[in-house]
């Protein structure tokens, strides 16, 4: 197990070693982290590139790590541990050096199944939020105290920086599905965070935790909307457990589309999110940097490469030829693999998504979307189908078909990418023109993903960036901006003309 956390001495040696990085005092509190932080949501640790740019990361000056329990169904945090200890041992960092953030809420994966063999011992979790199927939610002291053992153990640490409640606005989400009026659901939910509170004060005392806060994404939304969360309200109970409470992070998704917490002003005397957290000297993070929501649709932060679209005749003539592959393969190929009848039937869903792509190849909302389905969804499954059917030893006329198969299939793939990248290509430049024309400090980005960090970091209140690093490039991308000289000041009136003039009418 590493021993230790992270201190003010430590993270001063890393500062001294990294005099290109600006670091941002975590409010509150003795320690520093760097403007921008690891974000671990899709990382885990049988993916070995993931290892390569977290080490990458924490070897040039990036010293902060967000994670949570159901990232990867716990994988983020062992992939973290491995590289901690891997680094830690060859003396190229020290825990000292390194602010490491967790979650706790969900309940996925290994938690639901705790779950359900609870329920059936009659020992449920208390204050279970069941919220759809195979997903649950608990802030209850019994479950925080469960779920810090077990991410301690993943990370194999022996102390956690911070500690967040993970979403808990869960609650008032499922109160408002079930009718239940306003007043009343807002009176538990705080209710709940306030006995979480008293929990977290407990793990401080006994050194598992250092500090702790919440991660909600409804933090930035207007105080009418009904699963809003008052920062304001969490800030009077953490006050009321203690004056000396250890209430000391808040954790928000914020990109150039979702800007209300620095323009909504849903705290008193018209204070934004932003506002009242500097003044009460509260650490912000943010999360979604890249990844904006708008209008129900996803709309990735970055450039992308345009190439020439393919034409919409090709594009139909390569996936019907792909439809006479999958055809021949679940008419008479897949009958001579010696497996079960259950394994054959699922190599013909993976294998052939020739009909699907024919039906909604052009429903997708924009190349985000359709890259989200095609890298989590299609891809994997025909890559893990792929994978299991040559392992079989298949008769020489499946290898022959896969082989063929295969290239039909990435020609589909990449005549679908090409037209929906022009298009994205064409958004992201109209975006970085906007953007750029707002304020002059903005001006100079390289790219889309730079200039949309660079906004946050520039801007007197958020405290550092989570950024999804999965890749080396990724990395590089993050320090190319961080190590240019901004200056941190109020960019209030920015944002507000952003508000304006980068709207989904108007791109």
């Amino acid at each position: 197990m590493i021993k230790g956390s992270a201190t003010k001495e430590g993270i001063e040696n890393i500062i001294n070693r990294n005099i290109q990085i600006k670091y941002v005092q975590l409010g509150n509190t003795p320690l520093k982290i760097s403007q921008a932080g690891f974000g671990s949501y899709r990382v885990d640790i049988s993916i070995e590139s993931h290892h390569r740019a977290l080490e990458k990361a924490l070897t040039n000056g990036i010293n902060l790590i967000d994670t949570s329990a159901n990232y990867s169904d716990g994988g983020s945090e062992q992939l973290i541990g491995h590289v901690l200890n891997k680094l830690i041992g060859e003396g190229k960092i020290s825990r000292s050096q390194i602010v490491i953030v967790s979650k706790v809420g969900y309940l996925q994966g290994q938690n639901y199944i705790l779950s359900q063999k609870r329920l059936q011992e009659g020992n449920p979790f208390q204050d279970l939020v069941t919220y759809s199927q195979e997903l649950e939610h608990c802030i209850h002291p019994e479950f925080i105290e469960d779920q810090i053992t077990r991410s301690l153990q993943r990370l194999d640490v022996e102390k956690l920086d911070v500690y967040l409640l993970h979403n808990p606005e869960y609650y008032l989400s499922w109160a408002h599905k079930n009718g239940l009026p306003l007043d009343i659901a807002r009176k538990e939910y705080y209710h709940r965070i306030e006995k979480a509170f008293n929990q977290l004060e407990t793990e401080v005392q006994n050194g598992r935790i250092q500090y702790y806060g919440i991660s909600s994404n409804t933090f930035p939304k207007s105080e009418e909307q009904y699963d809003f969360t008052s920062l304001e309200t969490i800030w009077q109970i953490a006050n009321n457990i203690s004056k000396d409470h250890h209430f000391r992070v808040i954790q928000f998704p914020m990109n150039l589309f979702e800007r209300g917490a620095v323009i909504e002003a849903n705290q008193s005397n018209s204070q934004s999110l932003i506002e009242f957290a500097m003044a009460n000297n509260i650490a912000t993070l943010i999360n979604r940097p890249l990844n904006a929501i708008v209008q129900n649709s996803m709309i990735r932060l970055a450039d992308v490469e345009p190439e020439k679209p393919v034409s919409d005749d090709k594009i139909i003539k390569y996936i019907e030829d792909l439809l006479e592959s999958e055809k021949k393969f679940s008419d008479s190929l897949v009958y001579s693999i010696n497996v079960e009848e259950n394994i054959r039937n699922q190599y013909i869903e993976y294998l052939c998504p020739g009909f699907t792509l024919k039906k909604h190849w052009k429903d997708f909302s924009n190349y985000t979307q359709w890259y989200n389905v095609l890298t989590q969804h299609i891809s994997p499954r025909f890559n893990m189908a792929i994978t299991a059917l040559s392992e079989t030893n298949p008769p020489i006329p499946v290898t022959y078909w896969m082989e063929n198969h295969v290239d039909q299939i990435q020609r589909v793939f990449r005549s679908i990418d090409s037209y929906y990248k022009q298009t994205a290509s064409e958004l992201a430049n109209k975006i970085k023109k906007i953007v750029m024309g707002i304020d002059e400090d903005w001006e100079s980005a390289d790219n889309l993903s730079q200039l949309a960090i660079r906004t946050m970091r520039s801007t007197e209140g958020i405290t550092s960036v989570l950024v999804g690093m999965r890749d080396e490039l990724y990395v590089n991308d993050v320090f190319y901006e961080i190590r240019k000289p901004l200056e941190i000041k109020d960019r209030m009136n920015s944002w507000k003309k952003m508000d304006k003039d980068l709207i989904p009418g108007y791109i």
